[in-house]
């Protein structure tokens, strides 16, 4: 699913390498075209610096790896200075055999300004014109066509990479005002001219975890949307369920203190303020077992199932995530990510690995991990809403209320196909869980022979959120389907909010109607934060 919000207008962003945050990313992701970006002048000094030093010890006849010799296990040959620049052409050319989808637009604009503020940390001897060429190709929509698949995230994202780096030379296909092109005939047509990489200026561009890391950050500043999302849909329950407030009262949780679980049990407490359907304990124990009696058989149970009762819990485990994974996608998109890298203080040249994807795997398998289980959750909350058995008095699959003699009575179905494609997203979310950085795999000769995966697992952690969106979608229209069936008029004045804004989109089920879009619709208002900032607007 494409991200589709409209462009946000943000003040000139200049890169340094250093305090790129990942809602700036988010937001120029969203951007079409306009962009307005450039690099800051510190971060200019220091890439001049950078390439004196690669300039000088090219001089000096040492081989340097990937300048004067040849990649990966071809390292051991060693090319004169006069070759260098038909080194890095032929780079961008043997990389260039990604498959599958074209990666969607808004991840190609993170991964160029990702890239971008990589190389203005000014230790990857690049020069500033082919940089700025990457944020004037974003200033007018430019757009290099980056399949998907193709990085096994060790030595960085070779192969989608290369698509960006060989765009600024004038080669293979972009994206222009809604066309695809080749990159030099968009270039020419946007006034711009491509570039002619120097020595190392190709491994400078592909060498690093840009790709991968502009997956995670759009996942994770979604996920955070659905943590919020999560305790919306958790309140409604509670409401149409006519649960105890106390459940998620201070107590309980400040005993267990997990911040993300408090936070969440605090955000479900504001969320219910107000509502007239919620109760106490006190409501639900009744006045108890009267005195000489034995046995008493109470109208419901006193404990909310887990789906609601635990939901703190299991929400909690989000935010807690969320919080440790956004540090670890801080440094790693203000970091440099390259190999090797140039020293000016030492005048040296190192030889490293900080292209290795390892801690955007990490967090990635963690962010899918706890997102479907929050989607599992929801979809749990759902098939209460559904289930005759413990939706408490709701019509089975929430069918609108019809009196026997009418017409249409035993025609309708309700939420019924909407709860099997919730359990089939929430599966396939599920499935997606599986540590992929379990799975490496030796390549390239055995040179890259521990290799990180981090790139399909940021593309499995976006693919979980968006997956679970759309339960999450499901859900809040079941909610207000049941919300209006036993009086949306009681709910409290911030779900009363989230009800109204959703209903403008989606109206009441009287009859069987295919919901598909308007679900899609739905999911999109969540992720983008358009449904939180409508209900907690002041």
């Amino acid at each position: 699913m494409m991200h589709n919000a409209s462009p946000v207008e943000m003040p000139e962003l200049h890169l340094d390498g250093h305090n790129l945050g990942m809602d700036e990313v988010y937001r120029l992701s969203t951007m079409r075209e306009g962009a307005r970006l450039d690099l800051a002048e510190d971060a200019v000094l220091r890439m001049k610096k950078s390439l004196q030093v690669k300039d000088d010890l090219i001089a000096s006849g040492i081989p340097i790896y990937g300048v004067t010799t040849g990649f990966g296990d071809s390292s051991s040959r060693q090319i004169s200075p006069e070759k260098t620049v038909a080194l890095q052409r032929n780079l961008l050319r043997f990389l260039r055999v990604g498959t599958g989808p074209v990666a969607p637009e808004e991840v190609i604009r993170a991964t160029m300004v990702i890239r971008a503020n990589s190389a203005a940390r000014g230790h990857s001897a690049i020069r500033q014109e082919p940089i700025r060429l990457i944020l004037d190709m974003l200033r007018h929509g430019i757009l290099p066509q980056i399949p998907e698949r193709g990085s096994v995230g060790a030595s960085g994202d070779l192969a989608p990479l290369s698509y960006l780096a060989a765009s600024l030379t004038g080669e293979g296909a972009v994206t222009y005002r809604g066309e695809r092109m080749p990159a030099a005939e968009a270039l020419r047509a946007a006034g711009l001219q491509p570039v002619e990489l120097q020595a190392k200026e190709g491994l400078a561009l592909v060498n690093g975890t840009s790709f991968m890391s502009a997956y995670l950050t759009l996942a994770f500043t979604e996920a955070r949307e659905l943590a919020w999302c999560a305790e919306l849909c958790t309140a409604l329950a509670a409401e149409v369920r006519r649960s105890s407030r106390d459940q998620f009262t201070a107590f309980p949780h400040i005993n267990k203190p997990h911040p993300g679980q408090m936070t969440s049990a605090e955000n479900i407490r504001q969320i219910l303020e107000g509502s007239a359907l919620i109760g106490t304990d006190a409501d639900l124990r009744g006045d108890g077992i009267s005195e000489g009696a034995t046995y008493l058989e109470l109208e419901r149970g006193i404990q909310d199932p887990y789906s609601i009762r635990c939901a703190p819990h299991v929400i909690g485990v989000l935010r807690d995530t969320l919080q440790w994974t956004e540090q670890w996608i801080t440094n790693e998109i203000n970091s440099s990510n390259d190999n090797p890298l140039f020293d000016a203080e030492s005048f040296s040249v190192h030889n490293s690995g900080n292209f290795y994807g390892g801690h955007v795997a990490q967090a990635a398998g963690a962010l899918a991990a706890t997102v479907a289980s929050v989607g599992d959750l929801l979809d749990r909350q759902v098939q209460l809403l559904v289930d005759p058995k413990f939706n408490l008095g709701l019509p089975a699959n929430l069918i609108a209320p019809v009196e026997a003699a009418d017409p249409a009575a035993g025609l309708h179905h309700g939420f019924k196909g909407a709860q099997i494609a919730s359990s089939a997203l929430t599966a396939e979310a599920l499935h997606l869980t599986m540590p992929v950085s379990s799975f490496s795999r030796s390549t390239e000769a055995h040179n890259q022979d521990k290799v990180s995966m981090g790139t399909i697992a940021a593309r499995h952690a976006r693919t979980a959120v968006h997956l679970i969106s759309e339960v999450t979608a499901i859900h809040l229209v079941a909610l207000c389907q049941a919300a209006d069936i036993i009086g949306a008029d009681r709910l409290g004045p911030l779900t009363a909010r989230a009800h109204t804004y959703l209903r403008s989109t989606v109206p009441f089920v009287q009859e069987d109607r295919p919901l598909d879009e308007e679900f899609q619709q739905i999911a999109k208002l969540l992720i983008d934060g358009s449904l939180r900032r409508e209900v907690m607007a002041s």
